[in-house]
């Protein structure tokens, strides 16, 4: 490889460090908090003009890494050509908030609340959080109405923010919305609508296999091989003029031309950025739009948004579909309050219910691996789904990016960041369960109203399932008793919630006589609900009773 060559591909190293990725060797040390690195502290561009050790500018490979970063983030189309994603002209649709009194309450509450990280046994505020993740924006949603909005570092309430790979979800999202509306069919292969791809290995998958990231073909991430096919790439969707003698690909497509293969299509979840751009292409082929025009015209002009966004574009104006998106704050919070309510904001539908189901009800967990912190994860149509109690389902991009929708706590979580090292799993640990608290917190608030009136009917014990017909059943009274049929007879007890902790205390029960199978479940029930500790309404309104040994009792109300 030539020197010319040579330098212009550790040129597009910084370029591509900025659209979504970074190594470890660039994250440099981490020694410096949260406080320490603000941008407003370490006086990054202040100044007419700043004074030369704290310019950041473009071509420099290093404006994207710690700390520069925590400036840059926020500035990105000052170093790279970009392609507006238009709000339109129409007057923003504002978000519900609290009433200002319960709002301060409200912040004072959740920054209180306590959770234990991943791998500790030490405790953590939600509020040391914010900083140990180094958070830019931070903005929760409960019901629809803004419960929690805060602002650090290079973000104010007005400015935009790099949304790293969430980039790739607004890619799926599109997608998904296309094929279900049967504009962009699932099973097709890639070269039916993409021909030009000729004998690249995507020409054999299917829509599918692309979108869900299980596609085989060779693309290498290793950041510290100079050699991996990410520089190859990154020079290609370089806009930055290239060398006289670079005889690479120039832009994304013509890069996705010539992709090998490696491994069997269909097999295993592979994340790999080049199947988000794949996706775009298609996008844009069977909608005859660009991915930021159609974001605008979908997405952005629909939902009320604040703010225009924008996202970075190749050497030939491709918008980079796998992580070139900047936006505001809270227009990610209105995304995700449409994911949330299954296309639905304002009171207008802008997508059908059956592209939210699809993403939320995630992948083939089984195809699934190489992500610790989501043990039980899947992903489809460039969401990350985690299969978990509540079905949360995320975008998530590099050094803390994340729209998280928790369905069973009607929550919207919002997190911009400018983490040090780019991997979500360094910073997952003191993430994840602090979402999961604020979830707990949110869902105590309005559980009890939900809980007490109906009659749930029990349809599970400890996975076991009921006797046909059975007329098992539970009814939380407003005055702390509790009443019901244990299968067979009467039941009568008290209850007390705390948060989402559940206390049972069930009395006695009538004396009839039942037959065999009806008491058998009776005696089972009953010793169920005397070790129940927890309990939570799903998002397919279920009451869960959760006991001390993990067993859970179900039921629906009516």
């Amino acid at each position: 490889m030539s020197s010319s060559t040579s330098n212009f591909i550790a040129l597009a190293m910084g370029v591509v460090m900025a659209l979504g990725a970074s190594t470890d060797a660039r994250a440099q040390s981490t020694s410096l908090s949260a406080q320490e690195s603000d941008p407003n502290v370490m006086g990054w561009m202040q100044g007419f003009p700043p004074s030369p050790d704290k310019i950041i500018t473009q071509p420099d490979s290093v404006y994207f890494s710690f700390p520069r970063l925590r400036w840059s983030v926020c500035h990105l189309r000052e170093f790279l050509p970009t392609e507006e994603i238009s709000r339109g002209f129409e007057a923003p649709v504002p978000l519900d908030y609290l009433p200002p009194a319960e709002f301060a309450d409200m912040r004072q509450e959740i920054n209180a609340l306590t959770f234990t990280p991943m791998n500790s046994d030490d405790e953590m505020t939600w509020e040391e959080s914010l900083y140990v993740n180094y958070t830019d924006g931070m903005l929760i949603l409960h019901k629809g109405r803004v419960v929690y909005e805060r602002y650090f570092g290079c973000l104010e309430e007005d400015g935009k923010h790099a949304i790293m790979s969430m980039t790739k979800s607004v890619t799926g999202l599109l997608g998904e919305i296309l094929v279900q509306e049967g504009l962009l069919d699932e099973t097709a292969l890639v070269r039916d609508i993409i021909p030009e791809i000729g004998e690249s290995a995507f020409g054999s998958a299917t829509v599918r296999q692309v979108m869900d990231m299980t596609t085989g073909v060779k693309y290498s991430e290793d950041y510290s091989n100079p050699n991996a096919d990410i520089w190859q790439y990154s020079a290609a969707a370089s806009p930055m003029p290239k060398a006289k003698d670079y005889s690479g690909p120039d832009g994304y497509w013509e890069y996705l031309q010539q992709v090998q293969p490696d491994g069997d299509h269909g097999a295993q979840f592979h994340y790999k950025t080049i199947n988000s751009d794949m996706l775009g292409w298609m996008i844009s082929r069977v909608s005859g739009k660009s991915v930021t025009d159609l974001a605008s015209e979908r997405l952005w002009r629909r939902m009320g948004a604040e703010q225009d966004a924008y996202q970075t574009v190749d050497g030939k104006g491709v918008p980079f579909a796998g992580g070139g998106i900047s936006a505001g704050l809270r227009d990610l919070g209105r995304l995700g309050l449409l994911m949330l309510n299954k296309g639905v904001i304002n009171g207008e539908r802008l997508f059908s219910t059956a592209v939210a189901d699809k993403i939320g009800g995630g992948g083939d967990p089984s195809k699934f691996s190489g992500f610790p912190t989501i043990p039980n994860g899947s992903y489809t149509s460039q969401w990350w789904v985690f299969h978990n109690d509540n079905g949360a389902f995320a975008a998530r991009g590099v050094h803390g990016q994340t729209i998280y929708v928790d369905p069973t706590a009607r929550m919207v979580l919002v997190r911009l960041s400018s983490f040090p090292q780019a991997q979500n799993g360094f910073i997952d640990p003191t993430s994840l369960p602090a979402y999961q608290a604020v979830a707990d917190h949110l869902t105590a608030q309005d559980a009890p109203s939900r809980l007490v009136g109906p009659e749930w009917i029990i349809e599970d014990i400890a996975g076991g399932g009921v006797v046909d017909n059975s007329p098992a059943s539970l009814i939380f009274l407003p005055d702390g008793q509790l009443a019901g049929n244990a299968s067979c007879n009467n039941l009568i007890g008290q209850y007390s919630i705390d948060g989402v902790s559940l206390t049972l205390t069930p009395v006695g029960v009538t004396m009839m006589a039942c037959p065999e199978a009806l008491m058998a479940q009776e005696q089972k029930l009953l010793e169920a609900l005397g070790t129940v500790e927890r309990y939570v309404i799903d998002k397919n309104s279920a009451l869960i009773l959760t006991t001390a040994s993990g067993d859970t009792i179900k039921a629906y109300g009516r």
